[in-house]
């Protein structure tokens, strides 16, 4: 019974949404459905990239991570949530809180990283067609996928555990309906002006360096297309990035509105309903902007369920 009150005791408050119980069963209802729909859909893009042979190309190889961060993004927050937006208790353990807090940064960092990779890879098929096989060549988006990945875990492994060993005087009330850094550090009974400056640096580093490359790439594609003067050639960039193009804008868009805000109840009341957008809903429109914008992807939808049928 001392174990249990001791445990008890280390818990976190995950504040959410309580303070609108009314809401609360909405949003139990309307993030439960978007979960599925992610999930389901995601597993749907990482199946049909896996089993047909028209997708086995850098694009698509790209894209199976992304529904994989995706899905795991998700999962890693949402499950926690549903559990506090259907009962009573708001609780998350220790263990759990730190699981969440660096599956999150891992997945949130490699999913910046990865929007950067498919944006070089639009660039070498719109710019360099003649030579994109040679450079997105296998092992080179294996490369670039790791990459992707590795800096993800590693800014996790640093920003997480710098978060977690700062001391917290037995404060354990997130304002927030899951553990993450900015909510966490703002409960440390010490300075944290260096830790706000690491998230600041690290946040611009992850973010905007990752942008930076995304509107270089994005920038040579449309001297390219507008250099060849035709409206066939705009039409095939925008049937190779148009998807991409919305996924980002929805990312970013979404993200720096998140972290972007003023320091107010306000601000902090309605940026808990933009990070619900930014990571469940997002990852929702992300296979439904993939396939119904794609025709490969459609294409292989419709073989397959052609070849289920035959058989």
């Amino acid at each position: 019974m001392g174990m249990t009150n001791s445990s008890a005791k280390e818990d976190f408050i995950l504040v959410g949404f309580s303070d609108q119980p009314q809401l609360e069963k909405i949003l139990f209802v309307a993030v439960l459905i978007s979960y599925l729909l992610t999930f389901v859909g995601s597993s749907l893009i990482i199946l049909v990239s896996s089993i047909d042979p028209k997708l086995k190309i850098p694009m698509y190889i790209f894209l199976t991570h992304l529904s994989l961060v995706d899905i795991c993004f998700t999962t890693s927050i949402v499950l926690q949530l549903l559990w506090n937006l259907k009962g009573p208790a708001k609780t998350i353990t220790s263990l759990g809180c730190a699981i969440q807090l660096y599956v999150s940064l891992a997945l949130g960092s490699t999913e910046c990283v990865l929007l950067a990779v498919m944006a070089f890879d639009h660039y070498a098929a719109v710019c360099r067609p003649l030579h994109y096989t040679a450079v997105m060549n296998p092992c080179l988006c294996q490369v670039l996928a790791g990459f992707a990945w590795l800096s993800g875990a590693g800014n996790a492994l640093i920003q997480g555990t710098v978060t977690l060993w700062l001391p917290r005087c037995g404060h354990r009330r997130l304002h927030h309906f899951f553990c993450e850094v900015p909510s966490m550090i703002k409960l440390a009974c010490v300075d944290i002006h260096a830790n706000e400056i690491q998230l600041l640096i690290t946040s611009l580093i992850l973010l905007l360096l990752p942008l930076a490359l995304i509107l270089m790439s994005y920038g040579h594609i449309v001297k390219a297309v507008i250099s060849t003067k035709s409206v066939q050639a705009w039409q095939k960039a925008m049937g190779t990035c148009g998807s991409h193009l919305t996924v980002i804008s929805l990312f970013y868009g979404s993200i720096t509105a998140n972290y972007i805000q003023p320091n107010s109840s306000y601000a902090h009341t309605y940026g808990k309903f933009i990070s619900l957008f930014y990571r469940v809903i997002t990852p929702t429109l992300n296979p439904l902007i993939y396939t119904l914008r794609n025709k490969e992807v459609k294409g292989a939808l419709g073989r397959i369920c052609h070849r289920d049928l035959r058989v």
